[in-house]
Formats: C-alpha cells, sequence, structure tokens
C-alpha cells in the first residue's frame, strides 16, 4: 500500500490561493424546452458526524545507555528486530528494540561517527566516519567486510540502494561518491556541493540522488549519469541540512536550520507543506516519515523533544518530553508504531517509545 496514497498533491502553504469553477453549460435556444415530469423531491442523506482525528499516544519504553560521546543516529534494521546507533565514540552499538538489551559493539573506526545505512536484508551496515574511510559490517560476527577510502574529509552520510548494490556518501569535501558494494570501489564523484554534504538519499528505483549541503542547496542527481537534473533552493535564511525522498519517491522531505521542516513536490519545486513548532537553528537534525499507525512526521528538536506532525494537516499532534539533551537524532520502527531517539551530551541516552494507543 502507498504510504502517501491521498497525499493532495495540489496544496500549498498558500492559504490564500482562490478556486475558480467554469460556469454550467448553458441550453441552446434554437430548440424547443423538453417538457419534464416533475420529480419527488429527495432530500441529501445526511453525513454521519465527522470522526475526531486520531493522534499518537507514545510512552517512554525503554531509556538505552552505553555511549561515552554525542550520539549522531539510531536506525531500526529493515525487518524491525535490531536497532543500531553511532556516536564521536567511534562506536556503532546494536540493540534489541524490544528489551532495551545490548547486542553487540562495532570497533574499528578510529575517529566519530556521523550517519549508519542498513542494507536491505538487514546483513550488513554501512557506518561514515571522521576517519574519512566508510566501513559496510557484518551484523551476525559484528567484521568489517569492506572498508571504503577515497573522501578527501570527514564522510557525513551514507545511504544503501534497496538493491542493496550501491552505496552513496557524502562528505565535508563537498563530493558525492557513488560506491559499487561487491567490488568496494568507487565508480562515480560528483562534485556536488561548496560546501559540508550532509545528506544523501537514492529513491526507491535507486535512479535518482538527492542531496543538501550547507551551501543550502538541494539537488538531484541522475544516479547512472551522475548529472544534476534540479537544484532546490531553500532560502536566504534555511540552510537545508538533511533530505531524503518520501516512501513512495514521489516528494522530498528537507529540515532546514530556519525551525522548518518542508516537503516537496521536486517535479515542480513547489513546496507543498510546511511544519513548524520544534527549534532547529544550529545542528543537523534529521526529521522521518511515520507510517506504521498514522501519517505523522516525527523529529527531533533543541529544545530537547520529539515532535510529531500529522502530515495533512500539519498540525503538531504529540510532543514527547523526551531527553536532557538536544535530540538529533529520530527513527521509525518499519511494522510497529514506535520511535527511537537520541541524544548529544550532555544526555547521551538513546529513547525507545511505544503507541500505546489512545488514553483511557
Amino acid at each position: 500500500m502507498d504510504p502517501l496514497a491521498g497525499m493532495d498533491e495540489s496544496t500549498t502553504d498558500d492559504d490564500n490561493a482562490s478556486q475558480t469553477t467554469e460556469d454550467d453549460p448553458q441550453v441552446p435556444d434554437n430548440h424547443p424546452p423538453v417538457p419534464v415530469p416533475p420529480q419527488p423531491v429527495q432530500l441529501p442523506p445526511q453525513a454521519p458526524p465527522a470522526a475526531p482525528r486520531e493522534r499518537p499516544n507514545y510512552q517512554l519504553r525503554h531509556t538505552l545507555r552505553g555511549h561515552t560521546q554525542s550520539i549522531s543516529a539510531v536506525k531500526f534494521s529493515p525487518d524491525g528486530t535490531l536497532l543500531a546507533s553511532c556516536a564521536a565514540d567511534n562506536l556503532i552499538k546494536l540493540w534489541s528494540p524490544f528489551t532495551g538489551e545490548l547486542i553487540r559493539n562495532l570497533s574499528g573506526h578510529t575517529k566519530g561517527l556521523s550517519d549508519i545505512a542498513w542494507s536491505t536484508d538487514g546483513m550488513y551496515l554501512a557506518s561514515a566516519s571522521d576517519d574519512t574511510s566508510i566501513r559496510i559490517w557484518n551484523v551476525d560476527s559484528g567484521l568489517t567486510t569492506k572498508h571504503l577510502r577515497g573522501h578527501t574529509s570527514f564522510v557525513f552520510c551514507v545511504n544503501y540502494n534497496t538493491a542493496s548494490n550501491l552505496l552513496v556518501s557524502g562528505g565535508c569535501d563537498g563530493d558525492v561518491r557513488i560506491w559499487n558494494v561487491a567490488r568496494g570501489k568507487c565508480t562515480k564523484t560528483l562534485n556536488a556541493h561548496l560546501d559540508y554534504v550532509t545528506a544523501v538519499h537514492f529513491n526507491r528505483d535507486a535512479t535518482l540522488i538527492v542531496s543538501c549541503a550547507l551551501d543550502g542547496l538541494i539537488r538531484i542527481w541522475n544516479t547512472s549519469s551522475g548529472q544534476c537534473l534540479k537544484t532546490l533552493a531553500e532560502g536566504h535564511d534555511a540552510v537545508c541540512q538533511h533530505v531524503q525522498f518520501s516512501p513512495n519517491s514521489k516528494y522530498i522531505l528537507s529540515t532546514a536550520h530556519d525551525s522548518a521542516i518542508r516537503l516537496w513536490d521536486y517535479h515542480t519545486s513547489r513546496c507543498l507543506k510546511t511544519y513548524m513548532g520544534h527549534k532547529n537553528e544550529k545542528f543537523c537534525i534529521a526529521a522521518c516519515f511515520s507510517v506504521t499507525g498514522g501519517k505523522w512526521i516525527v523529529s527531533g528538536s533543541e529544545d530537547n523533544k520529539v515532535y510529531i506532525w500529522d502530515l495533512q494537516s500539519r498540525e503538531v499532534v504529540q510532543t514527547l518530553e523526551a531527553h536532557a539533551g538536544i535530540v538529533v537524532a529520530v527513527a521509525t520502527h518499519p511494522q510497529q508504531n514506535m520511535i527511537v531517539s537520541g541524544s548529544i551530551e550532555p544526555d547521551l541516552t538513546i529513547r525507545i517509545w511505544s503507541d500505546r494507543g489512545p488514553p483511557v
């Protein structure tokens, strides 16, 4: 099922947009009117009263402690049985999201990590590090299977395509690199941006890559040719720092330093929705989609909370009093109504939240 089916593609944030309709067609005058027998008057059926909009009811389930420096990313495995986290302490930690138990550490990077990504089958994990390299880990053994080198500065972001035969990475050198996973080789280097590349993401069929950077630009690339197909600009005060395709790949979700999250129709370069309420002025805070129990947008915030918006109405439907530090990382479970959030120093915790259903 399309998780964004019913998304109103004509919706914009311009509430003053007018709507016009054509006049009813006129009956021609050159024919005498045809008598119409009287019809019984039928009253239109009364619509049932609108049901109140359902709201999520996420409650804290587990608090995970173990990282000793700021957490940078948290990601559920594709089947939802594992949770991976990474931090500035050079470590990746694998947890059970259901018990909160630490399963194992993945150790090998010599500097802090900024991002992690799961392969579609859940067997491998890719990690992006300040040591300028990417590692691909066998999750079961905890060992590095590939060590990808090529970036000339910190690697800030990484993602697999759906087939998991390609990786895309972005670095503080401004480059976007495409990697052949089996060979462990870089097949294409895109001189993509003039500043740190902070997010990269494949669309569903891997024909496109979206990237964003601290130069304020969002760019769409043809994966095969490396050609830049489109550039979107957030605006002077809205430096973009995270971007991803929606689950159906029709839209792009971006976060920016003007404390706004935007949903774009990248085909028309139009911003369809803007989500406000959280605080994001300094840190790279990622937002994500939640499609298991409702169509929500979820994000961390610099006021130490997690915010949940209704995707259609843009209303904040729940705020989680989450952490004792800035929440930079959130992720949603692929099957269950579960959110994970991660915080930087001094908090250093990962928190797992479950939707308990309507409050009694």
